[in-house]
């Protein structure tokens, strides 16, 4: 079978349709359509047991003719058959919507989880991908044929009142009853559906979340207070979920023994109709089976209300998710960055917090200077490095890169031009190899060379499969050190122009700390910017500008020597403070114990 293609035109819905997510589906409307007809002729054909049953009844019996009982038997056989061929080809159909629907939208729902990820630390969530998975997964169900369905139902209702007015009368009464118990059904099982969905999604978030520090849980006994915690929001879902399940259930079984006692009511009206000869057996039968068909719509739908009510929330969480990311427009690349960076007034709030860590802070770093940014811990020094990475937008002011504002830039286009090495290793589930190329384009060479440039070449030549060598999800097969110059060499792979290493050496040995040192000086040697976020002083030989920040504030700023020397004096004077203050109590009681002495002499 032939992979469905991607090439989807999509020009026209998007001047109409505002969001990704409507455009899409506009997109596909011509297949909807298509289903829309197929239905049509599906349910014409549906009446064919009747119209069987009526001739059967009031011809075949009548006249005792077997010759009429074949011809209509194979007419009827033909017809159902046809009507098989109609249904599958109709199945197919919407799941080839589906699959287009996922093929359309599924990598900007990607993209768009990285972001939510890049903008919310630490609350990485998958639940779009899910609702795009659900939304798929009903429109390629059975459960959709319903609402194709139900716009027959008059149709039905109108044969019904050919049949005779009160056996149509009798099929509104049971489509309103019917109408009526979905309407309740909607009001009464979707806030507490909602609820259920809602609390299991952030359960099964939480829960992920933990289980990435399974091993901290496990060592230091967290396992029964996260266990609490977990069980609390779980009973909440289990009590939601059923609320919703039971009243769907009553509402489901009032369904069906509606349906049946609408159909056996259809029947016993017609048997009184047939006695007083007013229609023939035939259409009595007929009648009661088309009082079935036209209420199967209705039961089917709210049978798969739930799973209809699921994929509702799963759209307008999708659509709303989209229409905030915007819609794609025109992008003017960039050039390639030299390294110069500059920050001018910045301020930053992380994500979902209220106060800013980074405040006023200003600099301008010509390339290829190796710069260290240091401070004490809390200082704000990895916020600013996510305001220089773009990842984090500035609230006031702006982190520029050769004149340029990070946010600007195209993550594709700036990406291979960055190497970033943060304070929490991850590598990925792939081999060393994917790892250091970024899981890009392979090039042997480039990748060997960088390597070598962080001094992992030999490490890795000692795994199993060298750099093909398996390292499985978040590299936990290697050591945190090991981990550590891995991830310096993806950081440094091609050479990048700008390089950000916050705390690269905080879990190597002294070999690992000689490697990262030749890294730096490799690539400052290549012309390349390099800032180190340290809280070690051995590093700092290798840096020609400091940055020292504390409070969030760029205290000072220029030369290393310079900042050295401002430390240096700002140091002298605290301990000279410090000893001043030490100094007044030993005063004082000088002080007074000279007093005490002048007293007792005077007493004396």
């Amino acid at each position: 079978m032939n992979a469905p293609s991607t090439a989807v035109d999509t020009t026209d819905a998007d001047q109409v349709f505002t969001t990704p997510l409507k455009a899409a589906l506009a997109a596909c409307r011509g297949s909807f359509i298509t289903v829309g007809v197929f239905s049509f002729f599906i349910n014409l054909l549906m009446l064919t047991p009747m119209f069987f049953m009526m001739q059967v009844f009031d011809r075949v019996i009548s006249s005792s003719s077997l010759s009429s009982l074949a011809a209509l038997a194979v007419i009827a056989l033909f017809l159902l058959a046809t009507m098989g061929v109609l249904d599958l080809v109709r199945s197919r159909v919407l799941v080839k919507v589906a699959t287009r629907l996922d093929l359309l939208l599924s990598d900007r729902v990607y993209q768009e989880c990285f972001a939510y990820g890049r903008t919310h630390q630490g609350m990485n969530d998958t639940q779009p991908l899910n609702d795009l998975t659900g939304l798929r997964q009903y429109l390629g169900g059975n459960a959709v044929f319903a609402f194709f369905d139900l716009p027959w139902l008059p149709f039905y209702l109108i044969l019904l009142f050919i049949f005779h007015p009160l056996v149509g009368s009798w099929g509104v009464f049971a489509a309103i009853v019917l109408i009526a118990c979905a309407v309740a059904n909607e009001r009464t099982t979707t806030k507490p559906l909602q609820e259920a969905n809602e609390l299991a999604r952030l359960s099964q978030s939480q829960t992920d979340r933990n289980l990435r520090n399974a091993e901290v849980v496990s060592s230091m006994g967290m396992l029964a207070g996260l266990q609490r915690r977990w069980r609390k929001r779980q009973n909440a879902t289990l009590y939601y979920q059923e609320a919703s399940s039971n009243y769907a259930g009553g509402f489901t079984a009032f369904t069906k023994t509606f349906r049946i006692i609408a159909q056996m009511g259809a029947m016993g009206l017609g048997a009184l109709l047939t006695v007083n000869q007013q229609i023939t057996p035939g259409t009595m039968i007929a009648g009661s089976l088309l009082m079935s068909r036209a209420l199967s719509p209705l039961e089917a739908m709210i049978g798969a209300w739930k799973s209809f009510s699921s994929a509702r929330e799963a759209y307008y969480r999708l659509d709303k998710m989209l229409e905030d990311a915007g819609t794609d427009k025109h992008y003017t690349r960039m050039p390639d960055p030299k390294g110069r960076l500059t920050a001018s007034d910045v301020t930053i709030v992380p994500p979902q917090a209220k106060t800013a860590t980074v405040q006023g802070v200003s600099f301008d770093i010509p390339a290829g200077s190796v710069v260290g940014l240091i401070g004490p811990s809390g200082s704000g020094k990895t916020t600013l490095v996510r305001g220089i990475l773009g990842t984090w937008a500035c609230s006031e002011g702006a982190v520029r890169i050769d004149g340029v504002e990070t946010t600007q830039y195209k993550r594709e286009d700036l990406g291979p031009h960055v190497g970033y090495l943060p304070q929490d290793i991850e590598l990925f589930d792939g081999t060393v190899s994917e790892n250091i190329a970024r899981f890009g384009d392979i090039d042997s060479e480039d990748v060997v060379q960088a390597a070598r440039d962080a001094g992992v070449h030999q490490l890795i030549l000692e795994l199993a499969e060298g750099y093909d060598t398996e390292i499985g999800p978040a590299g936990h097969q290697l050591s945190a050190g090991q981990r550590q110059r891995v991830a310096l060499a993806r950081a440094i792979y091609r050479r990048p122009r700008v390089v950000i290493l916050d705390e690269p050496n905080s879990n190597l040995d002294e070999a690992g700390e000689a490697a990262l040192h030749r890294a730096i000086w490799l690539l400052r040697k290549d012309g390349a910017t390099v800032l180190v976020v340290t809280h070690r002083t051995g590093i700092l030989g290798l840096t020609n500008v400091l940055l020292f920040m504390i409070n969030g504030r760029l205290e000072k700023w220029g030369q290393r020597s310079e900042v050295l020397a401002y430390l240096e004096e700002e140091s002298q004077r605290r301990k000279a403070a410090a000893q001043a203050s030490n100094d007044q109590p030993a005063l004082a009681a000088t002080s007074s114990a000279s007093a005490d002495s002048a007293e007792d002499s005077s007493n004396e």
